[in-house]
């Protein structure tokens, strides 16, 4: 098959965003194009159209390279539920739950047959894959069962592009270590190499490119100058972005708990590009300060988070936050934490059956766990009861295993009024405390300008229309997509994906 495949020295050294603005590209040169990654470790996962889960890197880059997402373009999928285990995603459905000695010990020949029968039916619908790697490839202890990095490579047989992150430091060190931990095979592989993250004068690194690729004897394909608002969903944690302060100040303050089992997270990055809002993570109560309003995002194990959450003291301060007037916003996860109990029979949230925790009490609620997820896309329209002004149709998806139920009667309103006749989520006290399964329900502009507004409102500054988001994201594709073919060899970079092959048979 004809393809690259995008490895890192680094966790966070960009292979996503590369490969995202390969996907792009390659695209838009005419070539039908599709993402693939064999195995993603991440709680920020996708919803494909039929209702799979896949890593949201791979359904991102699908959307850059203008086709529908997949599971064969993400086969597995871990999602990480404790320091030691992890809920296993085999073709966009949860099958397991898995130790890491467990699932490298009895999963890894279904892996790899899984990922053979992927490789092979993306063959056939595309002309050119775009291979995304995880971590660093020579992980040594782990190098003898991976599943994702040379393995794979060598089981579509495509040239391996070393990236390498100058912005953490120690560059030259991290390419010429990862490649003396290569074996000879591997090494050969390697077509190029990609600095990425550069902040500052390329010419003061002119003698850096020269040794590397002296010392090597690779190409340097390019040096990528370091980008902060190119709107391309994180993968993982890591790349959670840090609060900046903004010229006019960011007005309103807008603080988000930080679970440890934080998942979806790409929920908030809309707040990222209004100019008048600043994002603040929080994990310790000394971090939480007084807030205009508070956002508690999706996680991965509810109960668990939540006694984190109680155990720094996170979890009274909302409370009191709230009975003082505070504007909360509970998402997913979040949401299942403002009701009264939530409740583990199956053992599916915990890993224990029966498990049980009292919620935060805000919301007149119960939330019972399933065995079986809920994964799908969804459309609505806020409710009737709200009386709130937006009239646009409102997209997200879910992904969750708990059912919060409501008590007859409650005080308050439903959020949404989805397509399918069902309602969705909470809202009450006017506003300032309101629910949902929905996630992305902030990347709706005008959901999200209103809710911005009521906190304007009640800060005492004017409106603003919001910044539309929706039709800035494939502007930005085609923007990062120019931006890194400036920045290249473009046409060493496509010899090496389209003669390849042919150059080693000769060789």
């Amino acid at each position: 098959m004809k393809g690259i495949m995008i490895q890192g020295t680094s966790s966070d050294a960009g292979k996503s965003l590369i490969a995202t603005a390969l996907c792009r590209a390659f695209s838009n040169e005419g070539f039908r194009t599709a993402p693939f990654k064999s195995q993603n470790m991440s709680n920020n996962s996708y919803v494909t159209k039929d209702g799979n889960e896949i890593g949201r890197a791979q359904g991102i880059q699908a959307e850059a390279a203008r086709t529908e997402a997949a599971v064969w373009m993400n086969p597995i999928l871990l999602k990480p539920q404790s320091a030691q285990n992890a809920e296993v995603i085999l073709l966009g459905k949860a099958v397991n739950s898995l130790s890491g000695r467990s699932y490298r010990e009895s999963f890894y020949e279904k892996g790899l047959e899984t990922i053979r029968e992927a490789l092979s039916l993306l063959d056939a619908q595309y002309e050119l894959l775009v291979i995304e790697g995880a971590g660093s490839p020579v992980e040594i202890n782990l190098k003898d069962k991976e599943l994702v990095n040379m393995k794979v490579a060598e089981m579509a047989d495509v040239p391996v592009i070393l990236v390498a992150d100058i912005d953490r430091g120690g560059v030259f060190a991290s390419i010429v270590g990862t490649l003396e931990l290569f074996t000879k095979q591997e090494r050969q592989r390697v077509a190029g190499i990609i600095i990425n993250k550069f902040r500052g004068d390329i010419t003061l690194f002119e003698d850096g490119i020269r040794w590397i690729e002296e010392r090597t004897g690779i190409p340097v394909l390019g040096v990528l100058p370091y980008l902060d608002d190119h709107m391309i969903d994180a993968e993982d944690s890591l790349s959670i972005q840090a609060a900046v302060p903004r010229a006019g100040g960011g007005i309103l303050d807008i603080a988000v708990l930080r679970p440890p089992f934080i998942s979806n997270f790409s929920d908030i990055d809309p707040f990222y590009y209004e100019d008048d809002v600043n994002i603040r993570w929080v994990r310790h109560l000394s971090e939480a300060g007084s807030p205009d309003a508070v956002i508690i995002p999706g996680t991965k194990s509810t109960i668990r988070d939540l006694r984190y959450f109680k155990e720094k003291g996170l979890a009274d301060w909302i409370v009191r936050y709230a009975a003082d007037g505070g504007s909360i916003a509970g998402i997913c996860g979040g949401y299942q934490m403002l009701g009264r109990r939530l409740i583990d029979m199956a053992g599916s949230d915990t890993g224990n059956p029966n498990e049980k925790e009292k919620g935060l009490n805000l919301i007149p609620a119960d939330t019972i766990f399933h065995e079986r997820k809920k994964t799908v896309q969804v459309k609505g329209s806020l409710h009737s009861s709200t009386n709130l002004p937006v009239k646009e149709i409102l997209d997200g998806y879910e992904i969750h295993l708990g059912e919060t139920v409501l008590e007859e009667d409650f005080d308050g309103n439903r959020l949404l009024l989805l397509q399918n006749g069902e309602e969705d989520g909470f809202y009450g006290n006017e506003g300032r405390l309101v629910g949902t399964y929905m996630h992305h329900i902030f990347h709706n502009d005008e959901w999200r300008g209103e809710w911005l507004n009521s906190l304007r409102k009640q800060k005492g500054i004017p409106s603003k229309e919001p910044v539309r988001i929706k039709a800035l994201k494939d502007r930005k594709y085609n923007e990062l997509a120019e931006n890194m073919i400036q920045h290249l060899d473009w046409g060493k970079l496509k010899e090496i994906v389209f003669s390849w092959r042919k150059q080693n048979e000769m060789a």
